[in-house]
């Protein structure tokens, strides 16, 4: 990717996920996920059609019967660099539909071969932020053994270390080992991108990531991590064999591989997170008399750029 393309690229991801958190905002807290979902991809695919690249949707919303934009495969662009994009229009439905926090539009851009395609079926992660050794995490070892790992390195009891983790009944075994040794146990209703991203930032107490959730959302979340030196591991949950030829559509033949971080993002890449709602690191879209307001994290793994991009857009009164 050259520095003059990449610029480009970095518009054009930081316009997509905007325009996608302002047609998803628009049906915030009115209680229909899929109004809200619609309006974020309608949004989205208007801005990357309008891209310079041959782009290739490695993962979107789904297969071209479910969505008729922003679907798995999907070529955009008006012609350029090849990249492969992987994207939520809106990651954390159900929170925009009920006006909670951490609704966001997600996208990873990276040069073509850059970003693993995996099918839409579970995935084991572990995921910890930046400034911890390599190694440190690994989903081989027991929750109690990664806690005791973390705490250690960092000088202190397991009571100071924060776990993110879905609130899924499924969870139920993970949340009980974490709390008997005495991790702060942070629960979250929805949006695993936004779960592991908290581990990149001081203020959530967020040490580190544990569950099963989505393997595209696991790809996600990791090339944002690429880009702040964090870490990440995954495995994909095979529970049927249903399972099993979504991976060999994918490509994948090994179902119990260990992915490592570098498996997953192998190339550059550029992340982009745009709030719909508050989170812990991004506002969310506010409309005011005179314009409408968006923040947007914006990574980048090389060189490794870290801004919150505001972005004040004006109404056109004369």
């Amino acid at each position: 990717m050259t520095r003059e393309l990449s610029f480009e690229i970095e518009a054009g991801a930081i316009c997509a996920v905007e325009e996608a958190a302002i047609g998803a905002f628009s049906h915030v807290g009115l209680g229909d996920e899929m109004q809200a979902d619609t309006a974020a991809i309608a949004q989205m695919h208007k801005v990357l059609a309008e891209l310079a690249v041959s782009g290739h949707v490695v993962f979107g919303e789904g297969d071209e019967f479910e969505s008729a934009h922003l679907f798995d495969g999907e070529k955009l662009g008006l012609g350029g660099i090849e990249c492969d994009i992987a994207l939520d229009a809106l990651e954390g439905t159900t929170l925009a539909a009920k006006a909670m926090q951490n609704a966001l539009s997600v996208i990873a851009i990276s040069p073509k071969g850059g970003l693993l395609r995996v099918p839409n079926i579970y995935m084991d992660k572990i995921a910890i932020g930046p400034n911890f050794p390599q190694g440190i995490i690994d989903l081989d070892k027991s929750t109690k053994e990664n806690v005791e790992a973390v705490a250690n390195f960092k000088g202190v009891p397991p009571n100071r270390i924060g776990v993110c983790v879905l609130d899924r009944p499924r969870h139920a075994d993970l949340i009980a080992q974490l709390r008997e040794i005495g991790a702060r146990v942070y629960l979250i209703p929805d949006g695993d991108v936004a779960g592991v991203i908290f581990t990149t930032e001081p203020s959530a107490d967020v040490d580190l990531y544990m569950g099963v959730g989505g393997a595209p959302e696991g790809v996600l979340a990791a090339a944002a991590l690429a880009c702040v030196g964090g870490q990440f591991q995954g495995r994909m949950v095979v529970k049927s064999e249903s399972d099993k030829a979504k991976l060999r559509q994918s490509g994948i033949q090994d179902y119990t591989k260990k992915y490592e971080l570098q498996d997953l993002i192998s190339g550059e890449v550029i992340f982009a997170a745009c709030g719909v709602t508050d989170g812990s690191f991004v506002k969310g879209v506010r409309h005011y008399y005179n314009g409408t307001e968006t923040h947007v994290l914006l990574l980048r793994s090389n060189p490794k750029i870290r801004r919150v991009v505001t972005t004040m857009r004006l109404n056109g009164h004369k």
